[in-house]
């Protein structure tokens, strides 16, 4: 029998908030199998958003002639356009403008929102033909291009770069950025609507568990021989010069100390004339990379030019004592000499010597380590993706009113939602 004096006492505020299943373009010039920061974390966006049952419609460049459009009953179709190598890094491609096909296709199976994630010749089309189409964009800041143009002896482009970035940006509704340091930072270069959402981490694939001793036996290693690692892209913005210099100086206080580097670029020989006992891994993936993060013992991570540094995350969660500059990924993560060591921001000498006094205390080393696991444990993807999906939703929200209409074309009638999801 129905209790109709409690029924009356409950509100629409006490029922649970309805779930809102959106139509989402997604824009990316990277995607796996290709292995990079931004392809990875892009996938994982990607999936998480299927996991909560929206349809996503994923546009990329074409990666090699047997690479076809994937499409499934779980919401994911995939649309494939014409693509170029990027020069020294021929595994990767970028997109080439494709305006016209966009409009068309978005015309025909019109999205919610456009997510654009990089911002070269397909993320720049994909932004004028949402403008054309007047639909939402949110963007993602995931690549510091104006840094990298110092590394290349190209710093005259620094100003034309930051220039068509704040351009691009400031034309979506949103911007995502992993840090609050990098949205300060943005913000001083003129960027606005900025929100920052962070990075999870895969604690089941990156775990200490994954430590090898058939790994490590190649590497020359004894049981208590100790290991520092870097991962990433053998380039000159990754400051590699400075991993070797911190690796030397822990040898000085280690000697029996392997120094293991993974990764491919175009750095590699003159890292390899310059260290030649190092062992260079080469790229790797999958469970031979979970594998290789847990067989080491340190982390030495001397880049300045991350947005985020997805390996400073992957790091700790394959228990290592991390050592990195006090910026990007590392600086928001790590709490100095608790589960992890942080050099101040630029200075090379501090890098050394706490590289030195991390190899000459192991017991802080492993207790740091130990931390990091824990504090990677909650790094959870599910709360990253439920901020993208956050963030999909105030951009609905802020798209001018006088352009809102357009969105009855695509089953939309009535009254806007709100930042959560639930109709007003």
């Amino acid at each position: 029998m129905l209790d109709h004096d409690r029924l009356s006492a409950i509100r629409v505020d006490d029922l649970p908030p309805t779930r809102r299943t959106l139509r989402v373009a997604v824009v990316t010039e990277t995607y796996p199998p290709e292995v990079n920061g931004v392809s990875l974390t892009t996938a994982r966006v990607v999936q998480g958003l299927r996991d909560r049952d929206h349809h996503v419609r994923l546009v990329r460049p074409r990666q090699n002639s047997d690479d076809s459009a994937g499409t499934d009953a779980l919401g994911l179709n995939e649309v494939l356009l014409r693509g170029l190598p990027i020069p020294r890094y021929p595994h990767l491609r970028m997109g080439l403008p494709a305006k016209r096909a966009l409009v068309d296709h978005w015309s025909r199976h019109r999205p919610d929102l456009v997510h654009i994630v990089t911002e070269g010749p397909l993320g720049w089309s994909a932004l004028q033909a949402a403008i054309r189409l007047k639909l939402p964009v949110c963007s993602d800041f995931r690549t510091n291009f104006h840094a990298y143009s110092r590394h290349y002896g190209m710093g005259w482009l620094h100003k034309p770069i930051v220039s068509y970035l704040r351009k691009f940006h400031n034309r979506s509704q949103f911007t995502m950025v992993p840090t609050e340091a990098l949205s300060r930072e943005l913000q001083e270069y003129g960027f606005r609507r900025l929100r920052v959402v962070a990075r999870g981490v895969d604690t089941v694939k990156f775990d200490p568990a994954k430590r090898s001793a058939e790994l490590r036996a190649r590497w020359g290693c004894r049981e208590n021989t100790r290991v520092a690692l870097v991962v990433g892209r053998l380039a000159p913005e990754k400051n590699l010069g400075l991993f070797l210099d911190a690796t030397e100086a822990m040898r000085r206080v280690a000697p029996d100390l392997k120094v293991v580097l993974v990764g491919d670029g175009p750095a590699a020989r003159e890292l390899q004339a310059r260290s030649p006992t190092s062992i260079f891994a080469g790229a790797q993936s999958g469970e031979a990379l979970s594998a290789h993060y847990a067989s080491a013992d340190y982390f030495i991570f001397p880049s300045l030019t991350e947005t985020y540094g997805n390996v400073v995350p992957e790091a700790m969660a394959s228990g290592l004592a991390v050592l990195a500059y006090d910026c990007a990924a590392a600086g928001q993560l790590i709490r100095h000499r608790e589960n992890g060591l942080l050099a101040p921001v630029g200075r090379a000498d501090r890098f050394v010597e706490m590289a030195a006094q991390l190899a000459s205390d192991p017991l802080s080393a492993v207790s740091m380590a130990a931390n990091a696991r824990a504090s990677a444990e909650s790094m959870s993807w599910e709360r990253i993706v439920s901020q993208v999906e956050a963030t999909y939703l105030a951009s609905i929200e802020s798209f001018p009113a006088d352009l809102a209409g357009s969105r009855s074309r695509n089953g939309y009638t009535g009254s806007r939602p709100s930042a959560n999801g639930i109709r007003p």
